[in-house]
């Protein structure tokens, strides 16, 4: 068999026993979507939540650093369930060592522009259910203003001008984003 298609089809079987007893669990207040990108010939995807600048009660334009997305605290990546991170080979993320398989992703900015990517072995929870023992590591991440403001919050990989990949996550005026490659 095709190993692009073995590749696809252990991506969805993952995604069914981690993502979908979740589901089932709470209620989704935002869509969802899921992202992919084969760089160096690894692929690495990301399913998260996607919510709005906009209240999804009130309808009111929300200031989302600092108050929807706490300074100095833990932040879901997104919303609804925790955001998933699939790499299908080991990389160096942000120059670190992620070995091959599914994380979750945690976001923690802080009030003086810097952030810290959080990359957790816990799976299948909802997105606030945090916990820091199951942290794989914590990693720098890189703050950017984006050409336009963001309505909704918005991630992103593929491949990076400078060599490898790029993983990004932008919302409001502000992106943050790491650099990665594949170990060989």
């Amino acid at each position: 068999m095709n190993p692009v298609r073995i590749a696809g089809i252990s991506i969805a079987l993952l995604l069914s026993f981690f993502v979908v007893p979740v589901m089932a669990q709470q209620k989704r207040v935002s869509p969802h979507e899921t992202i992919s990108a084969v760089v160096d010939g690894n692929r690495v995807t990301v399913v998260y939540g996607r919510p709005y600048t906009k209240d999804p009660k009130t309808g009111e334009a929300r200031k989302i650093w600092g108050t929807v997305v706490p300074f100095g605290k833990v932040w879901r990546t997104g919303a609804d369930e925790a955001t998933l991170f699939i790499t299908q080979q080991p990389i160096t993320l942000g120059g670190t060592d992620i070995p091959a398989g599914a994380y979750t992703l945690y976001t923690m900015p802080n009030e003086d522009g810097s952030a810290k990517l959080i990359v957790n072995k816990q799976l299948g929870q909802w997105g606030t259910q945090y916990d820091e023992k199951q942290d794989l590591a914590r990693i720098d991440l890189k703050k950017e203003a984006t050409d336009a403001p963001v309505d909704q919050f918005t991630m992103s990989v593929g491949k990076n001008p400078s060599g490898g990949g790029i993983l990004k996550m932008m919302w409001e005026g502000v992106q943050y984003s790491v650099p990665y490659t594949v170990k060989k």
